[in-house]
């Protein structure tokens, strides 16, 4: 085969290798099957459709977006962040890009990614109500300054926004700036008087200001609203019981009580009422059970670790406190040997010894657990006698 000839037949299959590329480059979409798709939600194939009708490589912008937005409404976030980077590449400002770059770095749990994507946003537009908002909403702490900041700043750009509204309230009243809480909250109540969020948001502004009489005013229209929760019933007793109306706080208190819904807050009011009531036998129980919900049910077991801590390390007078300390709150059987032990070995108590190894026995311990401890507590206690 001489020379022209096979020139001329790497001609021809150039051109037909150009050809079939620019074949496939010149697909055309069917635009009404993928509205269709995008109608009945189905992304995954309309991101599948797309990769068939587009080059991978391709740097034609507006198929770049509608391969990124079909994968990141079919949820294959890495795949949308990969195209969404490539447009991010191509125009760095753009609103669209970043805040879908935001919203996938959200969803895929990198915060500090979607930070710095809405920064990048408020530098083209520092009136953008949505980034403070996102932003506020990142910070899980209410009384965060930063949070604070953010919610101050989507509020000044949009008082009445419910939401926005609720958080600032919220974190203004956490901060003890409740003069400023009860502003944010009646600014956005205007738009919306009946709005229960910011109704519920109100009492204890109302409460921590004094303001009792629109306290209980609020109280009575969220319930006559039909919200008669346990946070309602609570701020609402505390505004009676502050106005001494005493039977009516506790007829708040009592229902949470009833709906199972007791804490150490309603229990102590509770007791509180009794008490101005005058019934002692009852305020007396329900402050020990307010005192009992406020002691961590692992106190006890707390306070024996330190006591065994404090006698390995030699510290016996420490090791009798922390014990003693530990039968406060729960008469221990274990505890009750450890200390017969302490001062019959090595506090020399023999009294003391004989009075705890009597009560390991009396909390009745379990036979098999103690099966070599019991034979032992009984020798030494003939032992002493």
């Amino acid at each position: 085969m001489n020379r022209p000839y096979n020139i001329l037949i790497y001609f021809i299959l150039l051109c037909c290798y150009s050809t079939a590329i620019k074949g496939q480059s010149d697909t055309i979409l069917d635009k009404e099957k993928l509205l269709e798709l995008y109608q009945a939600q189905r992304y995954t194939e309309a991101a599948s459709y797309l990769q068939t009708v587009y080059r991978e490589d391709t740097e034609d912008q507006k198929e770049i977006a509608q391969m990124a937005y079909a994968n990141m409404m079919a949820a294959n976030l890495p795949i949308a962040e990969k195209y969404y980077m490539r447009l991010y590449g191509q125009q760095p400002g753009s609103l669209p890009v970043l805040f879908n770059l935001a919203s996938i770095s959200r969803r895929r749990g990198d915060d500090v990614k979607a930070k710095f994507y809405y920064k990048e946003i408020i530098k083209a537009d520092s009136l953008n109500f949505n980034v403070y908002k996102q932003l506020a909403g990142m910070i899980e702490i209410p009384i965060d300054p930063e949070k604070i900041a953010y919610l101050k700043k989507a509020n000044h750009l949009n008082a009445t926004n419910p939401d926005v509204a609720f958080d600032l309230a919220n974190s203004l009243n956490l901060s003890k700036r409740n003069d400023s809480a009860y502003t944010v909250i009646q600014t956005a109540l205007i738009a919306d008087t009946l709005n229960i969020m910011l109704l519920k948001a109100k009492l204890p502004i109302c409460i921590a200001l004094k303001k009792l009489d629109e306290a209980i005013f609020t109280g009575d229209k969220l319930m006559q609203s039909g919200d008669s929760s346990s946070y309602v019933l609570n701020n609402m007793g505390k505004a009676y019981f502050i106005t001494k109306h005493y039977e009516k706080s506790l007829l708040m208190f009592k229902i949470i009580e009833e709906m199972g819904q007791k804490n150490e807050s309603t229990l102590y009011y509770t007791a509180l009422c009794y008490r101005e009531l005058k019934n002692f036998p009852l305020a007396t129980g329900y402050m020990k059970q307010a005192i009992q919900e406020a002691i961590s049910p692992f106190i006890s077991n707390y306070y024996k670790v330190l006591g065994e801590m404090y006698e390995k390390n030699s510290q016996i007078k420490n090791a009798a406190i922390s014990y003693n300390k530990s039968l406060d709150y729960d008469n221990n059987g274990e505890v009750y040997y450890n200390l017969a032990v302490l001062n019959d070995h090595k506090l020399n108590d023999k009294k003391a010894a004989l009075r705890f190894y009597n009560k390991f026995l009396l909390s009745k311990p379990d036979a098999e657990k103690y099966k070599a401890v019991i034979p032992y507590v009984k020798s030494r206690i003939t032992a002493i006698r």
